[in-house]
């Protein structure tokens, strides 16, 4: 019966309780058996469990000084009969986010005790109260911590055929969900993910092309159409198969050049707002292919990796140094002492060079013989880390390497990595518990993240694509002839497919930041990952139980700015570019020439010399640092910092838009 508590134990735990009351007067515990003597106090304004709210409250603050696995139980002999219900919160007193919590989970005795695990961040503080819903007597305790928990994670696999080479798993018809697309020499075959479940297949038949994909296959709308084409690496040559205007047919375009491919991307390269297209080069320097703007792109060869012996496997294209301009590192392997096989990272010197430095940043780690690497940001501390994934340990196994303001530690030792012989070809990163903490899919396995750079197996799998393949919110894999559905869970999620307009229409670039009681988390919108396969081009982030999204921040390629704050838990959204201004937003379609770019101290724009616009010109952060009015001799930048800015002309021709660069 509730409110039983005998009149003198009430009087003697009084004052005692009084410092337990809310949630600003919570006494501070360590890991250990701590009494309560009585529930009174302040009771939380939202109960985490549903149901009632409590009358009253006690209230304890555990910050733990290294991160750890936590339980906290009074699930004990001591309290058989009991009848206690916690909720455990972080953020601050004023805003307090349900972070775990249970009711009736003990077995002890009648069933109705209390016990939840968690981890828990070093220097986090998490706010425990038990409440009175069921009883206010008092119980006893404990607060354990040990070795990291790792959430399950399970797949059941399904029958899909899958004709033809290579996977991806990518949106082919824009329509949010995730597709499947397998190749054959002579057709290409179209698994149209349906809202209500299952795949419909459109097989369109191509000419037999000159490569097909037995390298790597990469996606993403190279002549601006508004529809996906595919680039196909092969042995001999590189193959691209541009879609139609209503993305019905494909049309081959086969260069001549010699190149035995390996890893593809699609990446705009010279930050032109145009995808661009970069292959590696297993026994000569990489190929890139610069796309001119009128759907043909021109063959290039030399200054993103010009070791004469190749061995170039995996490239991927992110921004390491949080400049805003894409770099590219390169997962290198070669037989024997080849300098072939020391990893390279060209860094994007923000003009359309790069300049190669991965030994000044401690990332040339050796003769390692690696094919892909996994890049994330693994300790939530804003900048990406990076997995990379050892093909054959004749140099060395698995490298875990931490990013500190664009330095490179080894960190391996301690990592999980250290332990485990598995060797592949592919290396992603991926969030498939939806905890909060990105995963690692690679050497036959994955192995889950359990706190800042720290890994445990999970389960054994193969090379594989990967994206949502029943819209469920749970990454699932993609595998020959066969999905593996993720078997999902209880954490919440968030879907984001941002969309271009003054930069390529993909958003390829583009990075993206999730904030929520859990902290801040990283993604980038990447064309060609691992080494093989095309994993989906939206942006998946696992939010753990946070049931609050405090921000979403895209930091577009042209240097533009989109903030959101109204955004829901367990959902898909487009986010489509614009100027992110008090004045009005620009019609992004309009776009005109300006030069010199990058420019020094004046700026030019390419429109009628007669014509007067009103200029504006906009930062970075989308904010309005020049305006005017200029009948084209020229814009005076010699105020200006230098960095990515947008100017917006209106006059006679209209609204425009172009984006520079400011030396």
């Amino acid at each position: 019966m509730k409110k039983h508590i005998l009149a003198a134990a009430l009087v003697s735990a009084a004052i005692w309780a009084q410092a337990q009351g809310d949630c600003s007067t919570a006494i501070p515990i360590t890991a250990g058996s701590h009494t309560v003597a009585a529930v009174i106090g302040i009771p939380p304004a939202l109960n985490c469990n549903g149901g009632n709210l409590a009358s009253d409250a006690i209230w304890y603050a555990y910050t733990p000084t290294t991160t750890t696995g936590v339980t906290i139980t009074s699930d004990l002999n001591e309290n058989t009969g009991g009848d206690t219900r916690l909720s455990v919160f972080t953020g601050n007193c004023a805003n307090l986010n349900c972070y775990a919590w249970d009711d009736d989970g003990g077995v002890i005795g009648n069933g109705y005790l209390s016990i939840v695990s968690f981890n828990a961040l070093a220097g986090t503080t998490y706010y425990i109260a038990w409440d009175d819903r069921w009883t206010d007597a008092g119980f006893v305790f404990q607060l354990n911590e040990g070795p990291i928990i790792v959430q399950s994670i399970g797949f059941t696999s399904a029958t899909n055929t899958t004709q033809g080479s290579v996977l991806a798993a990518v949106d082919m018809n824009d329509d949010q969900l995730d597709d499947i697309v397998t190749v054959q020499d002579d057709r290409i075959h179209l698994h149209y993910q349906q809202p209500g479940g299952g795949f419909i297949v459109n097989t369109i038949l191509t000419t037999t092309v000159e490569n097909t994909p037995s390298w790597s296959l990469c996606a993403g709308d190279l002549n601006g159409d508004g529809h996906n084409d595919l680039l196909y690496g092969g042995g001999q040559g590189v193959t691209m198969m541009l879609t139609n205007s209503d993305g019905t047919a494909f049309n081959e375009v086969s260069y001549p050049e010699y190149v035995f491919s390996q890893r593809s991307n699609m990446i705009d390269i010279n930050n032109d707002g145009l995808l661009d297209a970069f292959v590696c080069h297993d026994v000569d320097p990489n190929v890139f292919y610069l796309n001119n703007g009128d759907g043909t792109l021109t063959y290039f060869q030399g200054g993103l990796g010009d070791n004469a012996d190749g061995g170039n496997y995996g490239s991927i294209w992110i921004d390491y140094d949080n400049d805003r301009d894409m770099d590219l590192f390169i997962a290198k392997c070669r037989g024997g002492e080849s300098l072939a096989a020391i990893d390279q990272m060209h860094r994007n010197n923000g003009d359309g060079t790069f300049t190669e430095i991965a030994a000044s940043i401690g990332l040339a780690n050796g003769f390692h013989q690696s094919w892909s690497s996994a890049w994330g940001d693994y300790d939530h501390d804003g900048d990406l880390d990076v997995v990379v994934g050892a093909s054959s340990t004749s140099f060395g196994s698995h490298k875990v390497f931490r990013n500190d303001d664009g330095l490179f530690t080894d960190v391996t030792t301690g990592s999980g990595m250290e332990a485990h012989a598995g060797t592949s070809t592919e290396w992603t990163t991926h969030d498939f518990n939806n905890d909060g903490w990105l995963d690692i899919l690679g050497g036959g396995a994955i192995y889950m993240g359990t706190g800042p750079l720290t890994f445990s197996w999970a389960t054994n799998v193969g090379n594989q694509a990967v994206g949502d393949l029943n819209n469920d919110g749970y990454l699932d894999l993609l595998a020959t002839n066969a999905v593996r559905y993720n078997n999902g869970g209880p954490n919440n999620w968030l879907r984001i497919n941002p969309v271009g307009t003054v930069s390529n229409g993909n958003a390829i670039g583009t990075r993206i930041i999730v904030t929520t009681p859990l902290g801040q988390q990283i993604r980038e919108i990447r064309s060609g990952d691992g080494f093989r396969y095309m994993s989906s081009l939206m942006a998946h982030f696992g939010l753990d139980q946070d049931t609050e999204i405090y921000e979403v921040r895209l930091l577009w390629p042209s240097g533009l700015t989109t903030i959101l704050t109204d955004v829901e838990v367990n959902t898909t959204i487009t986010v489509v570019e614009s100027i992110n201004t008090a004045v009005a937003d620009v019609a992004t379609d309009r776009l005109f020439s300006v030069y010199p770019n990058p420019a020094t101290d004046r700026l030019f724009l390419g429109i009628n010399a007669q014509e007067v616009v009103d200029h504006t010109v906009i930062d970075a952060m989308g904010r309005v640092v020049l305006q005017g009015r200029t009948i084209n001799m020229g814009i005076d930048l010699s105020g200006l910092a230098p960095g990515m800015y947008t100017v917006r002309l209106n006059g006679d021709g209209g609204e425009r838009t172009a984006r520079f660069t400011k030396e």
